[in-house]
């Protein structure tokens, strides 16, 4: 295996990892919300901190790495259209995940507190949650945009 095939498999992968994981973090995330079961949103927002620091966090990072370096070896100018889209649409996901990390972390020590005292969640809560699905969408699209332009390379 080349160092290039090796990299495409690393950065295939870890672009499966980073869009897989998010899409099965927000879906479940969002499904047991809608529960309102105090006890099984705290559960599901602890797995879903975990889950993006055991998963995303290092998708993140390698998907930079490898597509740096795979250009870098087949040649590609970085003045490319499409590189050039690709880097913009993957700082938008990133500044949008970034905030969203935050209110992960937030809604589960807000969650833990709830599930402790036995009470309900508080209105903060559900506007972080709110806010942490309207953060989803452009980062999720990004992303759709990215694998548009990494399969078609257009000029």
């Amino acid at each position: 295996m080349t160092a290039y095939m090796l990299l495409k498999l690393l950065h295939v992968l870890s672009s499966t990892v980073l869009f897989g994981t998010g899409m099965g973090i927000a879906f479940f995330k969002w499904i047991t919300d809608r529960t309102g079961d105090v006890r099984a949103i705290r559960i599901v927002t602890e797995r879903t901190v975990l889950a993006d620091y055991v998963f995303t966090t290092p998708a993140v990072i390698l998907q930079p790495v490898t597509g740096f370096a795979m250009i870098w070896l087949a040649g590609y100018p970085l003045s490319s259209a499409w590189i050039l889209w690709s880097v913009a649409l993957y700082l938008l996901a990133g500044v949008c995940w970034l905030p969203v990390v935050w209110l992960q972390i937030r809604m589960r020590d807000i969650a833990r507190v709830a599930d402790t005292s036995g009470t309900a969640l508080p209105a903060l809560y559900w506007r972080y949650a709110k806010l942490w699905f309207v953060l989803g969408i452009p980062a999720f699209s990004a992303l759709v945009v990215i694998f548009w332009l990494m399969l078609n390379k257009p000029v």
